[in-house]
C-alpha cells in the first residue's frame, strides 16, 4: 500500500515548470526555426512541458493536435503519406504497434533507442518508451478488507466479484491492460475472463470515474492505472481520501506496465527535426521533466530515478511482454464480441 505525500514539493515543482514554460513560449515566439507537428495522446501537462523545454533548447516549435490513441492512429492511416505529423505519442504502446505493423513508422536513430531499456521499446526500432504506468486496484477499506483485494486480475471474472469492481472498458487504458491479459494468459482464458467482467463489472468512462465511484463507495474496487490516485493525492484527495491502492505482483497479467511511446512517421517531411524531439523526450532531460512534473507516471529512461512519492519502479514485478506484439485491434474486436463494447 502506498500513499501519496503532502503537496509543497509538488507547488514547487508546479512553479518551476511554469516558469520553464514562460521562457520557454517567449524563446518560440522569437524564434526562426522550423516547425514539426505532433499528434499526442498523452496528457496536456506532460506535453506542454517537454514541448516548451525542447523548443527553447533547439529553437524548433512544436504545433499539437490531441486526441486518443487509437483515434489518432487511425487517423494518420487514413492521412497516408499526406499526413501532417511528424511525430506521434500515445498513453499506451497498442496504437504504435498498430502503425509499426502498417509500415507507418520510420527507424528510430540507434543513440534515441539506447537511451531506453529494450523491454520498453518497440522490437521493430520505430518507437521508443517515454514513460510508463502501472496497473493498480483501487479499494475503499471501509466495503473491503485489504486481504479480500485480489492477487490476480484473472480473479475479477469470478462471480464472487459480481458488482464489486469498476472498469473503464471503452478506454484505451484498459484496453492495454486487457492486451496484456491476452499475451500472458493466451487467447481461451482471456475470452473466458472478458466474458466474465461483462456479467460482473461495472463499466465507467474512464478511470476518475472509477476513482470517483470506489471513494464515494458506490463500488468497492476498480482496475485503473497508479497515477490518477497519486496525482489527486498531491492535489486534494477529494476524490481519493477514502481509498487505498495495491499492486498485482508476481508477474500477473495484472502487473502490467503500459508503456507510453514515441514515434517519428515515415511520412514526415521534417524528419531530422521529429527524430530530435523523440530523442529529447526519451532522453534524461526529457525523463526528468517527467518525473518532475505532476504527471506522475514513471520515467523509462535510463539512470532517471521516478517521483519519490510513488512506489519505486524497481520493485514493481511486471509480467515480461513483447509491447510491439500487443494486438489492440483484436481486444477491441474481441470486446465488441462479448459486449463489452
Amino acid at each position: 500500500m502506498w500513499h501519496a505525500l503532502t503537496s509543497p514539493s509538488a507547488r514547487r515543482v508546479a512553479s518551476a515548470v511554469a516558469a520553464i514554460g514562460l521562457a520557454a513560449s517567449l524563446a518560440a515566439c522569437g524564434s526562426s526555426g522550423p516547425t514539426i507537428t505532433l499528434y499526442s495522446a498523452q496528457h496536456q501537462d506532460l506535453n506542454q512541458a517537454w514541448i516548451d523545454g525542447f523548443t527553447k533548447e533547439t529553437g524548433i516549435r512544436v504545433e499539437m493536435r490531441r486526441g486518443g490513441d487509437f483515434e489518432l492512429a487511425n487517423q494518420i492511416l487514413a492521412e497516408g503519406d499526406a499526413s501532417p505529423a511528424d511525430v506521434f505519442i500515445t498513453e499506451n504502446s497498442p496504437a504504435l504497434s498498430l502503425l509499426s505493423s502498417e509500415g507507418a513508422l520510420a527507424p528510430l536513430d540507434s543513440a534515441t533507442l539506447s537511451q531506453v531499456p529494450a523491454r520498453f521499446s518497440s522490437g521493430a526500432n520505430d518507437w521508443v518508451g517515454i514513460g510508463a504506468r502501472s496497473t493498480v486496484v483501487i479499494y475503499n477499506p471501509a466495503l473491503i478488507a485489504a486481504d479480500q483485494v485480489p492477487n490476480s486480475i484473472m480473479d475479477i471474472s469470478g462471480p464472487q466479484w459480481k458488482d464489486r469492481i469498476g472498469v473503464a472498458s471503452g478506454g484505451a487504458d484498459f484496453q492495454a491492460i486487457a492486451s496484456a491479459v491476452y499475451a500472458v494468459n493466451g487467447d481461451a482464458a482471456a475470452g473466458e475472463w472478458l466474458a466474465g467482467l461483462k456479467q460482473n463489472a461495472k463499466i465507467y468512462q474512464n478511470n476518475i470515474a472509477i476513482m470517483k465511484a470506489v471513494n464515494a463507495g458506490e463500488v468497492p474496487a476498480g482496475v485503473i492505472y497508479h497515477y490518477y490516485w497519486y496525482k489527486d493525492r498531491a492535489e486534494s484527495g477529494q476524490d481519493s481520501a477514502n481509498t487505498e491502492l495495491e499492486y498485482f505482483d508476481r508477474k500477473d497479467a495484472g502487473a502490467f506496465v503500459s508503456v507510453s511511446g514515441g514515434a517519428v512517421l515515415r511520412s514526415s517531411k521534417n524528419a531530422a527535426e521529429a527524430q530530435r524531439f523523440v530523442a529529447y523526450m526519451s532522453g534524461r532531460t526529457g525523463q526528468e521533466i517527467l518525473s518532475a512534473t505532476l504527471s506522475l507516471e514513471y520515467p523509462v529512461g535510463n539512470g532517471v530515478e521516478s517521483n519519490p512519492t510513488l512506489k519505486p519502479f524497481s520493485e514493481l514485478d511486471p509480467p515480461e511482454i513483447d509491447l510491439n506484439t500487443l494486438n489492440g485491434p483484436k481486444v477491441i474486436s474481441e470486446m465488441l464480441r462479448v459486449g463489452l463494447l
